[in-house]
C-alpha cells in the first residue's frame, strides 16, 4: 500500500473515531496528586492537568476529566475503551498496556525519614532492612516490590506520614511535591527529612490501548507544538513555587 493511500485511510479513521466520541466523551482518569493534578476552587488543575486540557482545546477533542482514587483511575483506562489516565509513570512494564501521549511533566522518587533516627541512605540497596511506606497501585510501591524490598502500604500517602512519625514505618517512598505539601501544612520540616533520590521519571497521559493510532499521534504532535510555542514552560512556571504560593 502506497504513502499516500496510507495517509489517507488513516485520515479517514480519525474522522470516524472524532465523529464516535462526539457523542460519549473521552474519559480523562486522574487522582488527587498535586501539584500535577489536584482541585482548587472546585476545578481540577495542576501541571498535568492544564496541559492535558490545552491539548485536548487545541485537538479539538471533546473529553471530560474525573478524580478518582488512583488504583480505581488506573484500572478504568486499562479496562475501558475511550479512556486515558494521568499522570501516569512510563515503565517496561507497563509498555504494552497503555498507548503514551507525552511527557507532561517529571518527578522525583524520594525515600525520607525521621531526623531524629540514626538512618543513613547512600543507595537504594542500604534501604533494605527498612520497612518502606508507599500507596495502593501507586508505581513506587510496585517497583520497590518488584526489587524485594520490605514495603507496608496503605490507601492514601497521606496516612504515610503519621505512620513515619510514631515509627510504625521506617522510610516513607513519594515525591517532593508530595510530601513538601504534608510537611508543610503539618510543620513538620525538621522532622521529616529526605534521605535519598532513587529515580527520576516521566509522568504521561497513558491511554487504553483501543485508542486509535492517528490519535495518539494528534495528540503528541499538539503536546510537541506546546513545547516549541513556549506554552508548556509557561505553565511549569506557574506551578514552580508551589506549595508556598497556596
Amino acid at each position: 500500500m502506497s504513502q499516500p493511500v496510507k495517509r489517507i485511510l488513516g485520515l479517514l479513521m480519525l474522522a470516524t473515531w472524532t465523529l464516535n466520541v462526539s457523542a460519549s466523551e473521552l474519559e480523562l482518569t486522574t487522582e488527587e496528586s498535586p501539584p500535577f493534578n489536584m482541585v482548587l476552587d472546585g476545578k481540577v488543575v495542576g501541571i498535568a492537568t492544564d496541559k492535558v486540557v490545552e491539548m485536548m482545546r487545541r485537538a479539538k477533542m471533546p473529553y471530560k476529566i474525573t478524580l478518582f482514587p488512583w488504583a480505581r483511575a488506573y484500572q478504568m483506562a486499562l479496562g475501558t475503551s475511550q479512556t486515558c489516565v494521568f499522570s501516569t509513570t512510563r515503565t517496561a512494564e507497563r509498555e504494552a498496556k497503555f498507548k503514551w501521549i507525552g511527557p507532561l511533566a517529571f518527578n522525583s522518587w524520594i525515600l525520607y525519614g525521621m531526623a531524629n533516627r540514626d538512618i543513613h541512605l547512600n543507595t537504594l540497596e542500604d534501604a533494605r532492612p527498612y520497612t518502606i511506606g508507599t500507596y495502593n497501585a501507586d508505581v513506587r510501591d510496585t517497583y520497590l516490590r518488584g526489587k524485594g524490598f520490605h514495603v507496608d502500604t496503605v490507601a492514601s500517602d497521606a496516612l504515610n506520614p503519621p505512620k513515619l512519625r510514631l515509627n510504625r514505618i521506617d522510610l516513607w517512598a513519594t515525591g517532593p511535591y508530595e510530601a513538601a505539601a504534608q510537611i508543610i501544612a503539618n510543620g513538620w520540616s525538621k522532622q521529616i527529612v529526605p534521605l535519598l533520590t532513587f529515580n527520576r521519571v516521566d509522568l504521561y497521559l497513558a491511554c487504553n490501548p483501543a485508542m486509535p493510532d492517528e490519535v495518539v499521534d494528534q495528540l503528541n504532535a499538539t503536546l510537541n507544538s506546546m513545547s516549541s510555542d513556549g506554552t508548556s514552560a509557561k505553565i511549569d512556571r506557574h506551578y514552580e513555587h508551589w506549595p508556598q504560593q497556596q
